[in-house]
């Protein structure tokens, strides 16, 4: 890709997360810039304006400069900008089933999966049950439910395959990596899942892996 790539992020967040894993297992550069969520820095006049008007992250900046000057685009939505950077690649299947399932483990990653995991995580990890909401705290117990479920399934499905959608890594896996493989931080047991942890440490043998920080 000849345009600069940077990523607006927090790097605690497993959906900035993604987008770097995918950059880095195709080799793609991208530069980062750091926002604390905890701090509001996504809810800025200047980030509204000139990064994403949703105020959140991540958000992938094609190209320099600023929305106001015209130069750069700006793609809001972790799976959407793991789908431009991977584009023509392996990383997405060529058979049209293929793509439609990888595509559906996908959605399943945003609505079963992050909803229920990655925010167990960040309620317990960063904010601390002591400072969630009573109305947070009476979720906690259905999350968790949900998140086993989402878990239990992803277990099952990866018994008799070493990915979510066939014999090599796509999209689907590191959508679904980016919060599963941190999930104990949100009070999951993943050893409770041994089809999972096998398929963690595959992820993490891949060539170009890199750690979330």
């Amino acid at each position: 890709m000849a345009e600069p790539l940077t990523l607006h992020e927090d790097p605690r967040s497993g959906n900035c997360y993604k987008i770097k894993l995918t950059a880095a297992l195709l080799g793609l550069p991208l530069a980062t810039r750091a926002y604390d969520i905890m701090k509001g820095e996504t809810r800025t006049p200047e980030f509204l304006a000139q990064v994403n008007a949703n105020g959140r992250i991540p958000v992938l900046q094609i190209g320099a400069g600023t929305k106001g000057e015209g130069r750069a685009r700006f793609l809001p939505e972790s799976n959407a900008a793991c789908w431009y950077l991977a584009y023509g690649s392996a990383l997405i299947p060529a058979d049209r089933f293929a793509q439609a399932d990888m595509l559906r483990w996908m959605f399943f990653e945003q609505y079963n999966h992050e909803p229920n995991i990655a925010t167990l995580r960040f309620w317990l990890r960063f904010v601390g049950e002591a400072n969630l909401s009573a109305e947070q705290r009476a979720q906690i117990m259905a999350k968790r439910m949900a998140g086993c479920a989402a878990l239990d399934l992803m277990n099952r499905h990866l018994a008799d395959q070493a990915f979510f959608s066939g014999a090599a890594v796509t999209l689907a896996d590191i959508a679904l990596f980016a919060y599963t493989h941190v999930a104990e931080e949100g009070g999951f047991g993943l050893g409770d899942y041994p089809h999972i942890t096998a398929w963690i440490a595959r992820m993490q043998a891949l060539p170009g892996f890199i750690a979330m920080n």
